[in-house]
């Protein structure tokens, strides 16, 4: 081992298809809170709120699925990641007069400082990294 390791902290919840996804929201907000980043960061904190709406309503609405949402604090990015049973990869569309829903993935690409969707053999899993504003001291 070269003597450097990660310290990590991490959440995950399970949200059945008849949950709200507020529910997915507070409980997302409880553990920002944990990390301080509703005073420090309160814009980051409103960018992983939306992003965590946007992900358990795809795996809800479109996958057809129940969402696994997973938060992962490594002292650098926050994950968060929702996992659901569809192997179909989500794409940004841009927005349409035509449509009145299809922007999540647009949203969660504009809030987010990075995202990937992976296929697994039982679904997908989207993760989204979101770095908060650096503070004063952080060299």
């Amino acid at each position: 081992m070269s003597g450097h390791s990660v310290q990590a902290v991490g959440w995950a919840r399970s949200l059945p298809m008849n949950s709200e996804v507020k529910a997915a929201r507070d409980w997302a907000r409880r553990h920002l809170d944990t990390l301080g980043w509703t005073a420090s960061a309160p814009e980051t904190v409103d960018a992983v709120l939306l992003t965590v709406s946007e992900l358990v309503t795809n795996a809800h609405v479109h996958a057809h699925s129940n969402a696994q949402l997973v938060m992962t604090w490594d002292t650098r990015c926050l994950h968060v990641a929702v996992h659901d049973d569809s192997t179909e990869l989500p794409t940004p569309r841009p927005p349409s007069a035509e449509r009145t829903g299809g922007r999540g993935m647009l949203l969660v690409d504009a809030m987010a400082d990075s995202w990937q969707a992976r296929p697994c053999s039982d679904g997908k899993t989207v993760i989204a990294c979101f770095r908060p504003p650096a503070t004063e001291g952080d060299g």
